[in-house]
Order: C-alpha cells, then structure tokens, then sequence
C-alpha cells in the first residue's frame, strides 16, 4: 500500500474506481472542476467520487463527469468521521487524487485504501506522507488556478480546453432570467464579503465604486453573499441607495440577493449579469470561470497567486509592504492596522472597471436591454 510511485507510473494506471478529495473551498472546488473530464477522458472506463463539503455539494451534484457524490459534515460528530472513512474504505477506490493536501484530506486518502495516491506538491500538516506519487511543478510559486490545472498536463491533456460545468436546473435558469429581464443594462453583480476580514474591501469603497457606475452607465446593481454577509450586504444597499443620484439610475435597480440563493442559482446568476465585482472569494472564482468580466480586488492576498485566469478580467491590488501576506487577521497595530484595504483606493478599482468594460466591449448604453 506505502509502495512509493514515479510520477510516470501514473499515466499507466487502468483505475476501476477514482475518488477526488476536494472538500473546499468554494473557489478551490470551482478552480478544479475543469479537471473532470479530462480525468474521464484518460481513464474512460473508470467511475469518479467526490468527497465534498455538504453545503458546497450543489456545485458537483448533476455533473456529466460524477457518478458519485460523497457529502461530510466539516464540523460532524467523531462517529461521523468514523462513518466517513468506513464508506470510503467500501467503495474500493484504485486510486485517490488529494488535492486539498491537509491533515483532513490525508485521512480521507489512506482511509480509501487506494493503491494509487496522488498529491501536490502544496500538501501541508504532514499529507504528503498520505499520498505515494506527486505531480511535479505544483508549488506555491505556481498559480492556484495553473497548480490544478497541472494535473491535466501531465495527463496529457496540455491543450484541452478549461470546462467549468455546474448543473443548474431549468427552474433557476427561468427565475434568474425572469429577474434580469426587467433590469436595464448593465447588471453588475458585486460581492462585498469574504471569509478573511484581511480580505474584506471596506462596504464604503463598494458603494462609491458602484455609484459611479451608475452615475456613468446607469444600469443594476445585485448584492451578493451568503446568509453570514447579510448584514454587510444590507449595509452596502443602504449606503447605494443613498448616493443613487444619477438620473441614469433608479434605487430599485439596486437588489440585496445576500443569504437568498443556492450555488447553482448563484451559478445562473452569475453566468448572465455583465460584470462581477468582488473581493478574493468564491464568487469571484466562480464569476471569472464562467466567462463573466471580473473585477478581483486583492488586499492579503496575491493577484498573482491566487486570481482568476485569463485576460478577459482585471484584478487591483494594494500596493502595502505586508501586501499578499495571506493573514487571516491583521498583524499591524495602530494606524498602520487593516491599511492595506484603506491603501487600495476607489479610483483605482474605477479605472480597472473602465478597462474592463472596454476591452470585453460591454454595452454600457441606458438602453441596452438584454
């Protein structure tokens, strides 16, 4: 079971059964999605798992590529992990791809009791012991989007096309559609939260930025986050509402969704509004892998490292010594605390969403109606 693999024992594997462990988080999962069908397409005669956080299944659920969809709860009894690792010991998968690589996923991977192992080279908390073969040029230095998409290259699949697929529902696509349709163009959607506070740009910020949107384009504005962001979300509708002086733009263009979709409307959402604004999130990865202009800003975190891939999206970053230290919560004292979200300025962002809508030729007439 412990044999150790050279990378090119891989591409001789005939798998009856292939599990990935990719539990979170929501722009982790997105980011690997892509990797489904050229996993179906190497070892076709395979079935595929997934082991997911249950309130992110939504996103794999439905997918062509998945014929098994395999929920835990983060925060489960220990008689839910034992239950866990027990059904995963059943399925007698041949071969497991960890590629969250922490102490977590390295149970999940010894626990399937593959004789194929795969890992990257990022595994923490000791997971590298788990797995028994690495795909190489995995590192920290290498994006998070190309870091997965590193798997598919040295499959073989160098040149396949990046498909993002989440199974969506004609009712989501017939309600989304409804709501966009009486809104006038452009619809911006904007994501004001994120899991970190380092990460967080000031709901202020937010508002001045969108209120020169609408004073120059006109257009709708939709609120987006989870049930955690509400209050975030409400304070930002407020503060729009407030500044929406431009006769361009109406306040009941402005719609709160904060708390009020599931992931695959979220997904619907996002494949049909013009622009996305938001902080380093899951949204923001999801926006950007559907094909929407995305504007990602970055205060802790490194554009380069960890923004969204291809040229179609503008990213603005904060300047700061500490910038891209990736702290959860700020190291600084005093007036130097959190200065990496004062730093990064409206004007900046407002001139990265003015390039972002001229190169992706986006209709920013008040009479554009989609």
């Amino acid at each position: 079971m412990f044999r150790s693999l050279g990378s090119d024992d891989l591409l001789h594997q005939t798998p009856r059964r292939i599990c990935v462990i990719k539990p979170s988080a929501l722009g982790d999962v997105v980011q690997t999605l892509p990797l489904l069908p050229v996993l179906k397409s190497r070892f076709s005669s395979a079935s595929i798992a997934w082991v997911i956080n249950r309130e992110l299944k939504d996103l794999v659920e439905g997918h062509p590529q998945i014929d098994e969809v395999i929920p835990f709860d983060r925060r489960g009894s220990w008689r839910d992990w034992i239950r866990l690792f027990s059904d995963l010991r059943s399925r007698q998968f041949d071969m497991v791809f960890d590629l969250q690589g922490l102490f977590r996923s390295a149970v999940m991977t010894l626990a399937t009791g593959a004789s194929v192992r795969v890992g990257l080279q990022t595994a923490r908390e000791g997971s590298y012991l788990a797995t028994n073969c690495t795909i190489p040029d995995t590192g920290l230095n290498v994006p998070a989007h190309a870091r997965l998409w590193r798997v598919a290259e040295f499959l073989g699949f160098t040149d396949a096309p990046k498909e993002t697929l989440i199974a969506t529902s004609e009712a989501d696509r017939t309600s989304v559609a409804s709501l966009l349709k009486r809104l006038p163009r452009p619809v911006i959607a904007v994501h004001p939260g994120a899991g970190w506070e380092t990460k967080r740009w000031p709901v202020e910020k937010f508002a001045t930025l969108l209120s020169h949107c609408s004073a120059t384009w006109g257009g709708s504005t939709i609120i987006l986050g989870s049930r955690g962001e509400r209050v975030e979300a409400e304070r930002l509708h407020q503060l729009l509402a407030g500044l929406q002086t431009s006769s361009l733009a109406s306040p009941d263009n402005i719609i709160n969704l904060a708390g009020e979709t599931t992931l695959k409307q979220l997904t619907q959402l996002l494949k049909q509004v013009d622009i996305t604004v938001s902080n380093d999130s899951g949204p923001m990865h999801l926006a950007a892998a559907l094909g929407t202009p995305t504007l990602g800003l970055f205060t802790c975190t490194s554009a380069t490292r960890s923004g969204p891939s291809g040229m179609m999206h503008e990213v603005v970053s904060t300047t700061v010594p500490c910038a891209a230290s990736y702290c959860k919560r700020c190291p600084n004292q005093g007036e130097m605390h959190m200065v990496c979200l004062q730093e990064l300025d409206v004007e900046r962002a407002w001139q990265a969403l003015q390039r972002l809508v001229i190169k992706n030729e986006i209709p920013t007439s008040p009479q554009y109606v989609a």
